[in-house]
């Protein structure tokens, strides 16, 4: 693999093309070889490559703004900008970040992990520049699937009527945008994208500005070749938008890439470039399958097969659970996001495909959706990260809450998830949920409580209902305590330890441990986290005298400030210490590890409770 000095020594600006080729080839093998033992996103960096390496050739990126969308193609970018030998440690705790992240290279322009906000984005870096007069590129690069978010064409609308100097590059791997048509467009589009034929317009259009005269030339020109060209060929969405369209182009042809970029930085106004890519290029199995290696756990490079066969998870228990539920009932119908596989709805798809909705990356307009399938009699089941369905919360409010909707959310990768970090944890969704009114969040801590939980939210739940679900198996409790909000799971005297979902593991670990010291700890588990049964946990404190809530979300509107609220006003005083992920981001790692940094595992727990009660 190429090491930070190998690259540190590569005169980017003067590559010979066969140079570009062979960096390309290397590039590729090192991201193979390194994700196949680390984990991370996998067939869209394989098809970033030449991409990436030919807009390092044409752009001055210590300066030059490149902007990511979601940043499932930065790979090759952290590669290029002294990261290389660092890749071995990506998603790693203390390892680089999966994700752009300017705290790490002044060349990652802008975090990125949720997808369509690139071009809002760079307009709003070009608006900064051209007010504070300064002079540099600016560069949005976009993949084909964020163009089903609408915050994407919010920002071209405004981007193309700008006036501004921006380039976007759409990243196009799977989806067809434009489709030039018939013979004679489709040569003309090859011609256009010549390096002769581009060398001579730039001349052109430099010598023709030099005189009044040749600005009338060049004006008159321009619009006869304008009309003629649009008599041919049809006129992109793009183009009516307001952005001057070039391409589509070969992107893994790293001297055409190279060839067109160029001319475009030479261009003023709004650009927009098509680039052509296939994803998982180079890598057998990614290309035959690239949805299965878009995000991948380490896996055996001959065979592409995971080196840890994954058992059941929350996720695939949901998707079983629901096409048991939809059997019965032709009236649930699942909604998801573009996020399919990684919900478990797979099995829904191929079993139920009329009552299957996929809307691509447009959470919001998932939630929206799910709200008139709901007001017209379906039972919409909505599954989505917690993470994204952040960018649905208006529509929670205004589109489901405010008729009372009987709209379900599974709400995936609740809590901790580890690796992807501070972008694609869920420990909002805790505080955002009980903002809504007429909410109602469960909290499942096992595969059979979500089971049974999955079928009260559809079938004797009325309005909104959440799932938190976790990211991964169940752990050792494996139990269904019933339906009530809150229940005793163990009698103790000492301390009252209150916990929910997947971390109610760790809360009984702890009142093993504390057994060792002599500290009977009663635990509370909550099934409801909204709203709040509230008698169980106030009479258990009352008892004890002393109260720990563990969660895995923000500080701020957690389960555990609501309780101390109650215990206020019920005048139940007592110790009290919450354990959460506090008013900081999370970064990345595993779920253990993390876990341990926040005073979440078992032992910083027990520690915990033996200094609140004096008993060391």
């Amino acid at each position: 693999m190429l090491s930070d000095r190998d690259l540190e020594q590569l005169d980017m600006k003067n590559l010979s093309e066969s140079e570009a080729v062979r960096l390309c080839r290397q590039l590729r093998e090192g991201l193979i070889e390194t994700v196949s033992r680390t984990g991370g996103h996998f067939a869209s960096n394989l098809g970033a490559v030449e991409l990436t390496v030919a807009l390092h050739r044409v752009f001055d990126l210590d300066r030059d703004r490149l902007v990511f969308d979601v940043g499932h193609q930065c790979y090759p970018h952290k590669m290029l900008t002294g990261r290389a030998q660092a890749m071995n440690t990506i998603r790693q705790f203390g390892g680089i970040a999966g994700f752009p992240k300017p705290s790490e290279s002044e060349t990652d322009a802008f975090i990125a992990g949720h997808a369509s906000n690139s071009v809002s984005v760079a307009l709003g870096m070009a608006k900064a520049r051209t007010l504070r007069g300064e002079d540099y590129h600016i560069i949005a690069l976009i993949g084909d699937g964020a163009l089903t978010g609408g915050l994407a064409y919010e920002g071209l609308s405004d981007a193309g009527q700008s006036g501004e100097n921006l380039l976007v590059v759409l990243n196009d791997n799977g989806m067809s945008i434009t489709q030039n048509v018939g013979g004679v467009a489709q040569y003309l589009a090859r011609q256009r994208l010549k390096p002769q034929y581009l060398t001579f317009k730039k001349y052109y259009r430099k010598l023709m500005s030099l005189t009044w005269l040749g600005k009338k030339i060049y004006h008159f020109t321009h619009g006869l070749k304008k009309a003629v060209k649009e008599s041919i060929l049809p006129c992109s969405m793009f183009e009516n938008m307001g952005f001057s369209y070039l391409g589509p182009v070969d992107g893994h042809d790293v001297k055409k890439l190279t060839d067109i970029l160029s001319y475009a930085k030479e261009i003023n106004g709004p650009i927009l470039l098509h680039v052509r890519t296939v994803k998982g290029k180079g890598y057998t199995y990614a290309e035959e399958v690239p949805n299965r290696f878009h995000g991948v756990s380490p896996f055996d490079l001959k065979t592409g097969e995971p080196l840890k066969k994954g058992g059941d998870s929350f996720s695939s228990v949901f998707g079983r659970t629901l096409c048991r539920l939809a059997e019965q009932d032709e009236r649930i119908c699942a909604v998801t996001a573009a996020m399919g596989s990684g919900t478990g709805l797979d099995g829904f798809a191929q079993a139920f495909p009329k009552r299957f909705f996929d809307t691509g990356i447009a959470e919001g307009h998932a939630v929206a959706m799910a709200a008139g399938m709901a007001k017209q009699g379906a039972i919409p089941v909505f599954a989505v990260y917690s993470t994204f369905l952040q960018r649905g919360y208006d529509m929670l409010l205004h589109d489901v809450a405010l008729q009372q909707l009987h709209t379900v959310f599974a709400v995936d990768r609740a809590g901790l998830v580890g690796e992807d970090g501070e972008t694609h944890h869920g420990v909002f969704d805790v505080a955002y949920l009980d903002s809504v009114p007429g909410m109602t969040v469960l909290a499942p801590s096992s595969f059979a409580e979500l089971e049974r939980m999955l079928k009260q939210a559809i079938l004797e739940c009325n309005g909104p209902v959440a799932l938190r679900l976790p990211r991964g198996g169940e752990g050792a409790y494996k139990g269904d305590c019933g339906t009530q909000p809150a229940v005793i799971l163990r009698e103790g005297s000492d301390i009252t330890l209150v916990s929910y979902g997947i971390l109610i593991n760790r809360v009984i670990e702890t009142a093993q441990l504390l057994e060792e010291y002599g500290i009977r700890a009663e635990i509370v588990k909550l099934n409801t986290i909204t709203p709040l049964d509230l008698d169980v946990v106030c009479h258990s404190t009352r008892k004890t005298g002393a109260l720990l809530v563990a969660e895995d979300c923000v500080e701020a509107g957690s389960v555990g400030q609501r309780l101390c609220a109650a215990l206020a006003q019920r005048e139940i005083g007592g110790k009290i210490v919450l354990v959460n992920s506090g008013r900081e981001f999370v970064t990345h790692g595993s779920v253990a590890q993390l876990e341990q940094q926040l005073g979440l595992d078992a032992e910083k727990l027990c520690r915990r409770v033996r200094e609140v009660l004096n008993r060391g």
